[in-house]
C-alpha cells in the first residue's frame, strides 16, 4: 500500500461495486454489490470520512494503485472481481 496514493476524484467505485454486511448510516442493513453507498456526496466522496460512524470495512480498504487502477472503469472492473471471488 502506498500511503501517499490518495482517491481519483469523481470516482466512488469503492462505495459502489462491493458490498457491505455492517450497518451504515442511513443503510441499517449495509449495501449490496453495485449499489452506491447513501453516503456518498455530490463529488463521489465518503460523507463519514473520519467518523466513528464509517464502517470498520470502509477504513481497511484505503485506494492503493493496484485497486484504483489507471481509470474509475479499472477500479470498477477490480472491485468487482474481488468481489465476486469474495463473495461466499
Amino acid at each position: 500500500m502506498n500511503a501517499d496514493f490518495e482517491c481519483r476524484e469523481g470516482c466512488g467505485a469503492c462505495c459502489t461495486a462491493v458490498s457491505i454486511a455492517s450497518p451504515i448510516p442511513g443503510m441499517p442493513g449495509g449495501k449490496p454489490a453495485g449499489v452506491p453507498c447513501v453516503q456518498l456526496n455530490e463529488n463521489k466522496r465518503c460523507k463519514l470520512f473520519g467518523s466513528p460512524e464509517r464502517p470498520a470495512v470502509c477504513g481497511g480498504l484505503p485506494p492503493s494503485p493496484e485497486m484504483c487502477g489507471t481509470s474509475t472503469e479499472e477500479a470498477f472492473a477490480y472491485l468487482e472481481w474481488l468481489e465476486r471471488e469474495t463473495t461466499p
